[in-house]
């Protein structure tokens, strides 16, 4: 369903001029029932300004009546060619001159990170070029050398959602390519949640066993043999002859 324009303000000017249920007003304007009980509760949209979508060309007083008279019925939005494209982006994401100066260690942080996240895609997630990208990749940008990665999200420039919505884009176009991906790559391309699930596989072999002892079979394993090993008793190298005995060997 199309969206009028200046939808929340438009919802506030129904809440306050009207009998309509809160349902027929939210599908009206896109927007939760609940959200629109608390426009009436005066707890969501303080300060916004009522906007007549009769006055404005965009519901017929008409169809306001009807819906007053049946809960049931839905309001219909007249044509509007002004309204045509309004959900759509125009441009870059817009970015708060507060936080413009994040962006470069953002830049880094993808790069290094999720190396398979396109310049459109990191373009999109924090807002900035393409020549901005290409410098950090290539680390011929002007500050590199003082430039330290730091997570996107940690500093405010894109969701949690929206990154995890991008890496996981990339990792289905690598996996539909036929590349191949270790445990290190899918643990990148996975969100956090994810890759805490999985199983760790180890990098090299144990070379010890459940006891902690070292296999007979392992490399390090000393082979011991019960040839030429001498099994007398150590106390007979302390017992001193007896003294009729050294004084035959002395004759």
């Amino acid at each position: 369903m199309a969206k009028p324009l200046m939808a929340r303000a438009t919802a506030v000017w129904l809440v306050d001029n009207t009998t309509l249920s809160f349902k027929q007003i939210g599908d009206f304007v896109s927007m939760h029932e609940l959200e629109i009980q608390g426009i009436a509760d005066g707890d969501v949209a303080l300060g916004v300004k009522g906007f007549d979508p009769v006055a404005n060309n965009q519901l017929d007083l008409d169809e306001i009546k009807k819906g007053e008279g049946d809960p049931l019925h839905k309001l219909k939005l007249k044509f509007n060619p002004a309204a045509v494209g309004e959900e759509k982006r125009r441009g870059p994401r817009y970015t708060p001159l507060s936080k413009r100066q994040d962006r470069p260690a953002s830049i880094y942080w993808l790069v290094k990170f999720h190396p398979e996240l396109s310049d459109v895609q990191i373009s999109k997630l924090i807002g900035t070029t393409k020549p901005t990208i290409q410098a950090i990749r290539t680390r011929t940008h002007w500050n590199i050398s003082n430039i330290q990665p730091i997570d996107p999200v940690a500093l405010g420039l894109c969701k949690q959602s929206e990154l995890d919505a991008a890496v996981q884009k990339a990792a289905d176009k690598k996996v539909a390519a036929g590349d191949v991906m270790n445990d290190e790559d899918r643990r990148k391309l996975v969100s956090t949640e994810k890759s805490l699930e999985m199983d760790v596989e180890e990098k090299a072999p144990n070379p010890f066993n459940a006891e902690g002892d070292i296999p007979v079979n392992s490399p390090n394993a000393e082979v011991q043999s019960d040839e030429g090993q001498d099994y007398r008793d150590a106390d007979s190298f302390f017992n001193l002859p007896e003294e009729g005995v050294e004084a035959d060997n002395d004759k």
